[in-house]
């Protein structure tokens, strides 16, 4: 049995398909008599575009990411899955005024004209590999060109087994994709490398497909859909990927004088976190959220592995929260090896510097700690475990170790009020010497299984699917609520009063951050702080007083004044502290930009004179390169 896995437009270009790689190692070694390969069609989309038009990586990355909750890159093709290169064009140009600049107007309006020019071609491809069976992926915004695509294979080729699966085909989603599209023979739901090779022996062996968990199959014509593994696969069952072919075609393509390419590793899938506390809006982990994560052992053997294999240091890891047994695991081990390994991870907003460190030291140096805001009564709304201050207090350890911070500011949570806002805005000139946001602040989007989206009763009861689905599809809005990740809601918490000033201030703090300093140096009797920053004209601070040097020595971490009274009499006997002396030491502070104060703690905002300036050269280098990798491990 041969079987083609196609990674349509617009998957990311500098990252070969970790799902494909999975799959494709699944069938050569754990199904007889079959075996994969895979097709790039996100790289033949670059080389097929750039051939008519101009056309940059912003341009790319512009419709694969960028223009997500917009759904500019799933429009495009529309046009090719309804075969008309008008297709809601007026709808999509009302809708998008005001939206988008007159050049990516007119940009996303050629290109859906052509789409379908492009998918024909593709799918010419396919038909002449003369596969069995062929696999779509569908993530982000990849699903109406994998839809159209599977359209004019099966029209070419009706003999030919069509499967789609990803994150957009998980629980519901996967179901409603398999009820109106009939050109798909079959969708994955649930993680593919066990049901993939089930559907594929069944083919072969003429066996009954109600066996095979989570897929959708007809019966006499009819959707059916077999319901999902309750077990998640355990991790020694998850294969590494095989990601042969991504780095020759990329060396063959002109996106190859684009970017660098990185490699995409796993070692964990779920959230610890959230099988605990799931954050209130995160959709992530889809259907399965139990955390389990691979050997250490096992986990070290494949990092290094694949670096060898295709000599490439750059590396992409998708899970969605750091196993923090690693810390004394695979990262020494890593540390020892003879690997100068790069590497992006996601990992939780609380962990303390020397943890840090080991992450630095062994090559994680783009990290996700998922921020989203600064003020702790919105942080418990979303259930996020963690402070205020402890998340300045990760932009400020981040910028001690080397360590590039990549985090997002987020409103529109229930029962937040103008108040959680206006004392960080405030504040925000005393952090512009760390790693700014992202992006401005950007009001949360109710994502499909998160528990906004399930429990109603959180504040979140009136869904309809998003616009882009609207423009994009032509279903029944019952069937578009379940083909939709992402739904449109009334707005609730802060309004555009609140809102603009802190995009104010966030934009201040990302255009004056190349040029703002805060260090301290620590001199044993003494405290020395430099200081540049727009808001505040005084240069140096010396720290003498011993109760002074005390109390920015314990606001390392953060603490109430009452606390941080007590801890400094104990550590300066004989001296008179009163709390009301160490609150008046804090109001000045707070006015010379020393700390920042949420939810009654405090805690000082002055990393140490090392590593911060090498920080801001390469935090300004990489930003642009933020990836959000939903995870694989699907069709």
């Amino acid at each position: 049995m041969r079987v083609l896995l196609v990674n349509m437009p617009w998957s990311p270009i500098d990252l070969p398909s970790l799902a494909l790689g999975i799959l494709k190692r699944s069938v050569d070694e754990k199904t007889p008599g079959a075996s994969a390969e895979v097709l790039h069609a996100n790289l033949e989309y670059v080389d097929w575009i750039t051939r008519r038009r101009e056309f940059t990586l912003e341009d790319y990355e512009y419709f694969s990411l960028s223009s997500y909750f917009m759904g500019c890159g799933d429009w495009v093709f529309s046009a090719a899955l309804y075969e008309d290169p008008q297709w809601r064009v007026a709808e999509f140009t009302e809708a998008m005024k005001g939206r988008l600049r007159k050049e990516r107007m007119a940009m996303t309006l050629e290109l859906h004209e052509d789409a379908a020019e492009f998918v024909q071609l593709m799918a010419d491809r396919i038909v002449a590999a003369e596969p069995d069976v062929v696999g779509f992926t569908s993530t982000f915004q990849q699903n109406t060109a994998a839809l159209a695509a599977a359209k004019y294979v099966k029209r070419m080729a009706p003999h030919i087994r069509i499967v789609m699966g990803g994150a957009n085909c998980d629980g519901a989603q996967g179901e409603s994709v398999h009820r109106n599209f009939p050109f798909v023979d079959f969708v994955i739901r649930g993680e593919g490398e066990q049901t993939f090779p089930a559907l594929l022996t069944a083919l072969q062996e003429d066996t009954d497909l109600t066996k095979v968990p989570g897929l959708c199959h007809r019966v006499d014509g009819r959707s059916v859909a077999n319901p999902m593994s309750t077990v998640p696969m355990p991790p020694a069952a998850i294969l590494p990927p095989d990601y042969t072919g991504y780095f020759e075609r990329l060396a063959a393509s002109k996106a190859r004088s684009w970017v660098e390419p990185k490699l995409v590793v796993e070692g964990a899938r779920g959230c610890w976190w959230g099988e605990k506390h799931h954050c209130t809006f995160c959709g992530l982990n889809g259907s399965s959220m139990q955390f389990r994560s691979k050997s250490p052992d096992t986990f070290y053997e494949e990092i290094i592995g694949l670096a060898e294999k295709h000599k490439v240091l750059d590396m992409y890891v998708v899970d969605n929260i750091l196993d923090m047994g690693y810390l004394s695991t695979v990262l020494p081990c890593i540390i020892e090896s003879d690997y100068d390994l790069r590497m992006h991870i996601e990992i939780k907003s609380n962990m303390r510097v020397n943890q840090l460190q080991i992450l630095a030291d062994a090559g994680l140096i783009y990290v996700q700690p998922g921020i989203e805001s600064l003020n702790s009564r919105v942080l418990d709304l979303m259930d996020k475990g963690v402070s205020g201050t402890q998340n300045v207090r990760m932009l400020r350890d981040g910028a001690a170790v080397g360590l590039s911070i990549s985090w997002n500011y987020l409103h529109g949570f229930p029962g937040e009020t103008a108040a959680d806002y206006d004392d960080v805005i405030a504040q925000i000139p005393a952090l512009e010497h760390l790693n700014p946001p992202v992006d401005l602040s950007a009001r949360i989007a109710i994502e499909r299984f998160s528990p906004y989206f399930n429990k109603p009763e959180l504040g979140f009861s009136e869904l309809r699917p998003a616009e882009p689905y609207r423009l994009t599809y032509d279903l029944p809005e019952s069937e578009m609520l379940d083909l939709a990740y992402v739904f449109d809601v009334p707005p609730r918490g802060v309004g555009d009063e609140t809102v603009k000033p802190l995009n104010d201030a966030l934009a201040a703090w990302k255009t004056n951050y190349r040029s703002s300093r805060l260090t301290h140096a620590d001199l044993g009797d003494r405290v020395i702080l430099v200081n540049r920053r727009r808001a505040f004209d005084w240069t140096t601070l010396e720290l003498a007083d011993p109760v002074q040097v005390s109390a920015f020595r314990l606001l390392e971490q953060p603490h109430a004044p009452a606390a941080l009274t007590r801890k400094i009499a104990a550590r300066n006997p004989g001296v008179a502290v009163t709390e009301a002396s160490v609150e008046e030491l804090l109001l000045e502070w707070r006015r010379l930009g020393v700390v920042f104060t949420d939810g009654g703690q405090y805690v000082h905002v002055a990393p140490p004179a090392v590593n911060e300036d090498m920080l801001r050269l390469d935090f300004m280098r990489y930003a642009h390169q933020v990836r959000q990798v939903q995870p694989p491990a699907l069709v």
